[in-house]
């Protein structure tokens, strides 16, 4: 494809929620900013989180208490001098989203003082020992992006590209220029126009988020197909903890939602699950009841639904009248409503759904990855923050962190330019377009399917073996179809979902205990000598397979 178009800039962005946009905002006023997102500026899993942001910012709270509880979530697997440093961060990054126009509830101002001087309305979810969760009603994660989303808009020198999709990573390695490996930029699909070009820069960095599209069921939006992951152990790139896929207990049960979160938050005010009879069962499950950690949770409900035979289990605040729900919960109430369910007069059906992976990228707190000029930040990068279970809203709050964390880097420690570093035209050799797109929309159902039912919320080694056989064949299927057709979204969507699948699979079967988001029947305690990160490392090109 002669006359590729090749854009250059100083800092490569990819990916525009809360990690993505935290960083491009620092990095403005230092030079040029191309910020590619793969569908609106405003669409992302970020931009789902109803939930909050977990900070201690209360006087009763502190930076050693949130670390307890992180640490607790993250069953012996968390970093604690990373979680320490990240917590501690995030006084700071709630000032900048105040001044960018964020605000947050806060609760009843006292006679005689201003609102903005009030104490924050701090919401509670599971895991957590106070209270600390900052909020916007139920929507955080949306109004956060909004305003990062406008301040991003009114800087000249942050170039925003919507529905750009990344293809690979621009490597020296893969353009065989000898020395230590680097990135370069990116290869991206314009999925308006089919167009491929590149983005050349010394600076990149990867905030594509999650990955709960492998699943079947899941609470985040499309665009969550593992992108980042995928691109990055293509480019041989170790991967970090991928085994750890933390379920949300609690998604809306009804065959046109589409799996609407029902957010932590509503237990956390009080909500009780039940089963099919009307029965509580958390007691039975864990002391802490409604309050355990999401991965204690969604066993719970997983073991209730199957040894009942029902289709869901239901959650029930009726007890906290109408009032409260609609004021505390109007977007979540609206939206039961809108399906037929009023919270106030009624417990509402809910399942579990794939909803965060704290697996990933292996990358510093300050995104720094095993490549030089490539950083990785929010949920495609593995800290050590979570753990083998994310504790609720420390997503968002790493997010926040990192991501300025690793402007703040790439600003203290520039490289030289890339732009005499030619890049190769995108080659289709005899690909032609597909007429076959059934093909695609039928391994994008097998793969999905097979993660949900042999790599979900409780695994076994005959499970694992079977996932792993039926994903390699259609790795090799995908791999095939990639070469002789020309690409499309759809086919890079379903190749980046398939080498997930297949990390997952492999890391689960290092993985023989169980520990925090990886349950297995054939291992079902926590061993010692296990109390490790699970890292695969493979060769440049995405395994053998």
């Amino acid at each position: 494809m002669g006359g590729m178009k090749t854009i250059d800039c100083d800092h490569l962005v990819i990916g525009a929620g809360l990690a993505g946009l935290s960083a491009a905002l620092e990095l403005s006023g230092h030079g040029r900013t191309v910020l590619c997102t793969k569908t609106d500026l405003t669409e992302s899993n970020s931009s789902h989180a109803q939930g909050g942001i977990a900070v201690p910012i209360d006087d009763a709270d502190s930076v050693d208490a949130h670390l307890q509880d992180t640490l607790v979530a993250g069953a012996g697997l968390t970093d604690a001098a990373v979680a320490r440093e990240i917590i501690a961060a995030g006084p700071a990054r709630i000032a900048d989203l105040e001044r960018w126009g964020v605000r947050f509830e806060r609760a009843p101002a006292a006679p005689g003082t201003r609102e903005a001087d009030a104490a924050y309305d701090l919401g509670r979810e599971g895991g957590h020992s106070v209270r600390r969760i900052l909020h916007s009603g139920d929507i955080t994660g949306a109004e956060v992006i909004r305003a990062m989303a406008e301040a991003a808009r009114a800087r000249p020198d942050i170039d925003i590209r919507e529905h750009l999709m990344a293809i690979d990573l621009l490597t020296t390695g893969w353009l065989k220029i000898g020395g230590r490996d680097a990135c370069l930029g990116a290869y991206f699909l314009d999925r308006k126009t089919g167009e491929i070009l590149a983005v050349r820069a010394p600076h990149t960095i990867l905030a594509t988020g999650g990955a709960g599209k492998v699943y079947l069921y899941t609470s985040n939006p499309d665009a969550a197909t593992g992108d980042g992951v995928a691109m990055a152990w293509r480019a041989g790139l170790p991967v970090r903890n991928m085994e750890f896929v933390q379920f949300h207990p609690t998604c809306l049960y009804h065959p046109q939602a589409k799996s609407f979160l029902i957010s932590e938050a509503v237990r956390g005010e009080g909500a009780r699950l039940l089963n099919a009879a009307g029965k509580p069962f958390m007691k039975r499950y864990d002391p802490r009841a409604e309050l355990a950690p999401r991965d204690i949770v969604a066993r719970a409900i997983d073991h209730e639904i199957k040894s009942r035979g029902d289709a869901c289990v239901y959650l029930d605040i009726t007890h906290k009248g109408r009032s409260f729900i609609r004021n505390r919960f109007p977007n979540i109430y609206a939206t039961c409503l809108k399906y037929g369910f009023d919270m106030a007069k009624a417990p509402i059906p809910v399942v579990p759904a794939a909803h965060y992976f704290c697996g990933g990228v292996a990358a510093s707190v300050n995104g720094r990855t095993g490549m030089e000029g490539l950083h990785a930040v929010g949920e495609v990068a593995c800290t050590g923050l979570h753990g083998a279970n994310r504790l609720a809203s420390n997503s968002t709050l790493e997010a926040l962190v990192c991501g300025h964390a690793a402007a703040r880097d790439i600003l203290e420690n520039p490289l030289p330019s890339v732009r005499k570093i030619r890049i190769p035209a995108w080659k289709t050799g005899n690909a032609v377009p597909s007429d076959e797109a059934v093909v695609v929309a039928h391994n994008w159902d097998e793969v999905r399917t097979a993660m949900w039912d042999y790599v979900g919320i409780v695994r076994s080694n005959r499970r694992l073996s079977r996932a792993l056989h039926r994903i390699a064949n259609l790795r090799r299927e995908i791999r095939a179809y990639y070469r002789d057709y020309l690409v499309t979204d759809d086919l890079l969507e379903l190749r980046n979902i398939a080498a997930v699948g297949e990390l997952v699979i492999r890391s689960a079967m290092l993985r023989r205990e169980s520990r925090g988001l990886h349950y297995t029947l054939d291992y079902p305690t926590p061993v010692d000598s296990m109390c490790r990160d699970t890292v695969i490392h493979d060769l440049p090109g995405g395994g053998a397979i």
